[in-house]
């Protein structure tokens, strides 16, 4: 129950784009058509899987006070934390990279329209976050990172396919000249983080 409490709460109460503002940049950049969206959003996903328990491991076993203590009583206090930022992008940008490979070995049309977005997933600030937000959470098992990360790549995921297809119904609407493109953008995602507010009404144990 708890990790379905944790999945649920990652995808609608804490969601990425609406609730932290993390992955702004790419969200709107690219939410232009849903095909691109659902490419990006798939992406994003696969490299929050791989990456928020990697560095779940890293924190565990390798950074934290303590962490070494597996490696003899001579390593129990020793802390490497300060090392943390530097190798979670580290992870992100190795996953990053086989992603961009993967996909333009098997879908060249789709990594042709991503672009550059498609690498600056290594600096999409929902990937790091995700980790940082993995560390101060102290999760119990690498089972609750995999879960979290789960949630959190559907909740970006959802959110880029959701004001894809609004930005595109809107393109054939006649918007003020003043708002049309990014303008509009703005306002239906504001109008979306404030109708996402309203899942911090359910109440999970």
């Amino acid at each position: 129950m708890e990790s379905l409490n944790l999945f649920i709460k990652s995808i609608f109460i804490d969601n990425m784009i609406f609730a932290t503002f993390l992955g702004m940049c790419s969200y709107l950049a690219v939410s232009k058509t849903v095909k691109t969206s659902v490419g990006l959003g798939a992406a994003v996903i696969f490299v929050l899987l791989i990456t928020v328990p990697v560095n779940y491991l890293l924190e565990n076993y390798i950074l934290k006070e303590g962490a070494l203590s597996w490696l003899g009583d001579g390593y129990a206090e020793v802390d490497l934390s300060f090392l943390s930022f530097i190798l979670f992008i580290a992870v992100i940008a190795a996953i990053v990279q086989l992603v961009e490979m993967i996909v333009e070995k098997f879908a060249p049309a789709l990594y042709g329209q991503l672009g550059i977005f498609l690498p600056l997933i290594a600096v999409n600030c929902a990937i790091m976050g995700a980790s940082l937000f993995m560390q101060q959470k102290e999760f119990e098992t690498i089972g609750d990172s995999f879960v979290y990360a789960l949630g959190s790549g559907i909740g970006w995921f959802i959110a880029i396919v959701l004001i894809a297809a609004i930005r595109e119904k809107i393109s054939y609407s006649n918007v003020p000249a003043p708002l049309k493109g990014v303008g509009i953008a703005f306002i239906v995602c504001g109008l979306m983080a404030i109708a996402f507010m309203s899942f911090m009404g359910i109440k999970l144990d």
